[in-house]
């Protein structure tokens, strides 16, 4: 697919970035959002497409009701299909392939009328999408996969992909292992509002805090955008009965939110505009995930507690993030309160975990920056 004639290169003499996206919850829009915003402030013209609106007859809106339903009502069904579709390790498993090529000429046409130079999946099936499309010469871009999960699935491997970027070298060896194809490590794409040293937002939410539990440690339970956890009531009701200020963000979630505002002593949120504030204030995160809700909190220096993790991708991503010791696992409810008993009071131990978070933000490569570094090599002809 060659270039469309004519058409130049971004503002300023930039690049044009195509970013693959699904919305499936709000983590991987985040993260596409941030890269966006990212490329324009550089100079760059960049632009997001929801691999679920590139696939015909529908099957983008079945495959996300499908999820979302899965893992609300049936998590035993979501963590049988993560076994079979997602789970790393050997063995033949089914591929995404098929259901990501139904997206190719769209995509394509899509790539070819942007000018884009280079594609940047932070989605699996856009990854397997682009790997596709690469491997038999019909995308003529390089494809750039940007993993925004601690726990690296099968479904984010394609060896037609020109580039992979991964959370951890441990991730990134995985790749290059698997797929023969360059993969190296960046830090994670989170909004620099996250990392500053005065929130302005942060002042007004705990003036909320101590107007509602004085005194209380606000502790955030995240459930995230779809409001999704498992016995979040039972979580709330113990940290609220031995001294702790519970902040729920139940996301689109009404029913949860209506559910839980009813408990004494918590407070429910539904969609939060002002999230850096927000974890500015608090003083741990209990995560259920390892999505980009827990991202967010590492670089806000908030320490991160995993706890009843949902199935799947959740569960494995949790063990990860403790295993890099950036956060820790409570199995239990004795675990968790003896967890944040150490890491919501000020000492040594919080001070440790959140010097863990923060370097995953300062000792690693900007994925911005191998991102056009790689669309470059390309325009010169040079695969990386």
């Amino acid at each position: 697919m060659p270039r469309r004639p004519g058409a130049p290169h971004g503002p300023r003499g930039g690049r044009r970035l195509l970013v693959i996206s699904a919305s499936m919850g709000a983590g991987h829009d985040t993260v596409a959002a941030e890269l966006v915003r990212r490329a324009r402030e550089r100079g760059d013209a960049a632009e997001v497409v929801d691999v679920l609106a590139l696939l015909p007859y529908g099957l983008g809106a079945v495959l996300r009701c499908f999820y979302r339903g899965s893992v609300r009502h049936f998590p035993w069904a979501y963590a049988a299909l993560y076994r079979l579709f997602l789970r790393p390790g050997e063995g033949r498993r089914p591929s995404g392939t098929p259901l990501a090529r139904l997206a190719g000429s769209r995509l394509r046409e899509l790539a070819e009328r942007t000018g884009a130079d280079v594609v940047v999946p932070v989605f699996h099936l856009g990854a397997q999408l682009t790997g596709h499309l690469r491997e038999r010469g019909l995308l003529t871009v390089p494809g750039v996969v940007l993993v925004i999960d601690f726990e690296l699935h099968r479904q984010w491997l394609h060896p037609g992909n020109d580039h992979c970027l991964c959370l951890t070298e441990e991730a990134a060896r995985e790749v290059r292992g698997s797929t023969g194809s360059p993969a190296s490590t960046c830090g994670p794409v989170v909004a620099p509002e996250f990392s500053a040293d005065d929130v302005a937002g942060a002042a007004r939410w705990r003036e909320t805090f101590d107007r509602l539990g004085p005194g209380r440690p606000a502790v955030v339970l995240s459930a995230g955008a779809w409001g999704v956890g498992s016995h979040l009531d039972s979580t709330v009701r113990l940290l609220a009965d031995h001294g702790y200020l519970p902040v729920v963000l139940c996301g689109d979630n009404r029913r949860l939110r209506r559910t839980l505002s009813g408990t004494p002593g918590v407070l429910a949120l539904g969609w939060v505009t002002d999230m850096p504030g927000l974890l500015h204030a608090a003083r741990a995160l209990i995560d259920n995930a390892a999505g980009q809700t827990a991202v967010q909190a590492l670089a806000a220096g908030l320490p991160v507690v995993g706890h009843r993790p949902i199935p799947g991708h959740g569960a494995d991503g949790v063990r990860r993030m403790a295993a890099l010791g950036v956060s820790e696992v409570a199995e239990d409810a004795e675990a968790l309160l003896e967890a944040l008993r150490r890491l919501t009071a000020p000492g040594p131990e919080r001070q440790l975990r959140i010097a863990a978070g923060r370097a995953l933000f300062t000792g690693n490569a900007d994925a911005l920056t191998v991102v056009t570094e790689v669309a470059d090599l390309a325009r010169a002809g040079v695969r990386r």
